[in-house]
């Protein structure tokens, strides 16, 4: 392992951030499984998940019940969050960074951001250090969703 977290698998790079990023894959995923929109998110801290969600505005019928909310529910009540970093496999909307500066989430880490730009220049304006690891995986599965419901997308970021 080096000094930035990396570790070296197999002959290649794989920084923790991919790691744990698999876990907010995997709950976007159970997501879709649902019904819903595959988007998830983690909260890590010291190597261990605070917790997790996706979004479940389709499933509950609530429109605020985004992955990063819903995980940041099922943390529950802690003295702070100036230790974790939030990972989510979209760059979080206003409402979630809106969150995460509200906690004072010192890092978030988008899966991507192609299909949405999301609120990255909010966060940093608020000092939020933001890495957007660019993943197929995330990039494919919202893309696929996207072009499958359009209008459930619409309705999810406030544009329909």
């Amino acid at each position: 392992m080096d000094g930035d977290g990396e570790e070296i698998r197999e002959g290649r790079r794989r920084t923790r951030h991919h790691q744990w990023m698999d876990r907010a894959v995997a709950e976007a995923r159970a997501g879709l499984s649902e019904g819903g929109i595959p988007v998830g998110a983690v909260l890590v801290e010291d190597g261990r998940i605070l917790g997790r969600g996706h979004n479940r505005r389709v499933q509950q019928g609530n429109p605020v019940l985004h992955a990063e909310i819903d995980c940041l529910q099922d943390a529950g009540r802690r003295g702070n969050f100036r230790n974790s970093v939030l990972y989510s496999t979209l760059m979080p909307c206003y409402l979630c960074a809106g969150a995460a500066v509200q906690f004072g989430i010192p890092v978030v880490v988008a899966g991507e951001s192609e299909n949405f730009a999301g609120a990255r220049e909010f966060l940093e304006s608020k000092g939020v250090r933001v890495i957007d690891l660019h993943r197929e995986d995330c990039i494919s599965m919202m893309g696929e969703f996207i072009a499958r419901h359009p209008a459930l997308w619409k309705e999810d970021i406030g544009e329909l």
